[in-house]
């Protein structure tokens, strides 16, 4: 590993996103990073140096956040269009709809096993969800504003939340309840999460506000106020030693939290810093920001074995259910060297990359059907039959005042050109109503096939079970009744 007296540098960056990169997750493995965007896609990018990445297209708003299952199988993200969707990270990129808020979704996360999903949504709940059911379970309700956040605790036992009501909640998982409120902030709460052994909280505010609260005894440890705007994302280092924050100061802090203090400010971003995050094994973090950028970084800014800490932090030194005291990796001083709080690492940002990735586009959209093809074509013969009669129209009136020929569709056909001054009336007013009429039939005839293809997508779904749960029934007689002939044989035979 590098020394400590090394910057984090930048490992290499990642342009395909045609908008704000909002959210970044690494899966365990540390082989692949998923970022989401406003341009309302999904990327999975291949970190091996040629490895392709791939962009998924299904949501039909920006996507406000993603995050990798424990098993790196799924991938979920949420979106303003008010859903959540769970991806397999292949190039098939199938994906499914989890619908139960009814205004936009901030926020989603797996619980520690994969089993379950929370998410956190502008119409003031907090939700949890089953992964294999792919159904909603139960809901949360006590924030009276927008939810920004959410996350399950390492155990699974608890769940912390905050949004606008500058409030961060804690909720027990079996009983349902908010068993804590902290709320001594000067504005919204846009981003909470859990440290790895489940301890502390780290929160972060758009008053520019960073922090850290021990959950044993619920009080506030540490506090800091290091950017000059509203922080975005958070992410607690694996050791639990370092926490690094982005902000819409265009900056990345790396905080100490064994010595309390800033030790390093990154700019590498050419706009506001919307998502941050560790890998799980600690030697990578990502950025995503308002520049479209997603910048991968190098940490060489500690001495310890991560792999090591995690393998310690998995060892319990008791029966009992995580936490403990002993969770904690020692409190001992890092090695950083005397320096002032705010350091310039890599002012201007440069290719680290030697090529870009080949990206494998994949929409979420389904192969026509026959009479969505037939739609389609019979809009596109209308808009053309509508284009050519506006044209006609343009031409007699250039005709009744010039004396030219008239200038349709069959003199386009053979090439020939009027110049625009010649064209001095539009189609007349009847004309553009018949049309305006013909527009908003189509777009009724199409909200309608859409409801028809939904409802037949759900009747044939229903069709199959009936006819599989059939065919189980048919095999389980069949069976019954080969094995009572079976037996009447043998007993024929003994008889004989």
């Amino acid at each position: 590993m590098a020394s400590v007296m090394d910057d984090p540098t930048l490992e290499r960056y990642f342009t395909g996103h045609k908008d704000d990169v909002t959210c970044a997750d690494f899966n365990s493995n540390c082989r692949q990073l998923a970022t989401g965007s406003v341009d309302k896609s999904l990327m999975i990018w291949n970190l091996a140096p040629k490895g392709r990445a791939f962009r998924f297209i299904s949501h039909q708003d920006a996507i406000t956040a993603v995050q990798f299952s424990p098993t790196c199988n799924l991938v979920a993200t949420s979106s303003k269009d008010k859903t959540v969707r769970l991806w397999t990270p292949t190039i098939k990129g199938d994906s499914s709809v989890f619908k139960a808020h009814t205004a936009a979704v901030r926020s989603v996360a797996f619980s520690h096993n994969g089993h379950k999903l929370v998410t956190a949504s502008d119409d003031k709940s907090v939700k949890v969800w089953s992964v294999h059911r792919k159904c909603f379970v139960y809901s949360l309700n006590q924030h009276t504003n927008w939810v920004r956040s959410a996350r399950f605790s390492p155990d699974g036992r608890l769940i912390a939340s905050c949004g606008d009501d500058r409030s961060v909640r804690l909720w027990d998982t079996s009983s349902k309840h908010c068993i804590n409120c902290f709320s001594d902030y000067g504005g919204a709460v846009t981003f909470v999460d859990f440290n790895s052994s489940g301890t502390c909280i780290a929160s972060a505010s758009a008053d520019s506000s960073l922090k850290i609260w021990d959950l044993r005894t619920n009080k506030l440890i540490q506090h800091y106020q290091v950017h000059s705007a509203q922080i975005n994302s958070l992410s607690f280092h694996p050791s639990n030693n370092f926490l690094i924050s982005g902000s819409s100061d265009c900056t990345i802090k790396i905080l100490d939290l064994l010595e309390g203090r800033l030790i390093y400010t990154l700019h590498g971003h050419k706009g506001a810093v919307l998502t941050v995050a560790f890998s799980k094994a600690g030697d990578l973090f990502a950025s995503g920001g308002a520049d479209g950028q997603v910048l991968m970084w190098r940490t060489n800014f500690d001495t310890k074995s991560y792999k090591d800490v995690l393998v310690q932090h998995s060892r319990r030194s008791t029966p009992d259910l995580p936490p403990h005291l002993t969770d904690i990796h020692p409190r001992v001083p890092h090695l950083h060297h005397p320096q002032a709080s705010s350091i310039q690492v890599s002012p201007a940002v440069t290719d680290c990359q030697t090529t870009e990735p080949h990206v494998v586009e994949h929409s979420g959209t389904q192969s026509p059907s026959p009479e969505q093809a037939h739609r389609r074509l019979s809009e596109a013969f209308v808009k053309q039959h509508v284009a050519d009669w506006t044209a006609d129209e343009h031409a007699s009136s250039s005709v009744n005042q010039t004396g030219h020929a008239p200038i349709g569709r069959a003199a386009r056909e053979q090439g020939t050109s009027r110049p625009a001054e010649k064209v001095s009336s539009g189609p007349s007013s009847g004309l553009t109503s018949t049309l305006q009429h013909i527009v908003r039939q189509l777009d009724i005839l199409t909200q309608t096939v859409s409801v028809l293809e939904e409802r037949l997508t759900l009747t044939e779904d229903k069709l199959k079970e009936c006819l599989d749960h059939q065919t189980h029934i048919i095999n389980k007689g069949a069976d019954r009744n080969l094995g009572r002939t079976v037996v009447s044989h043998s007993f024929t035979l003994v008889q004989t």
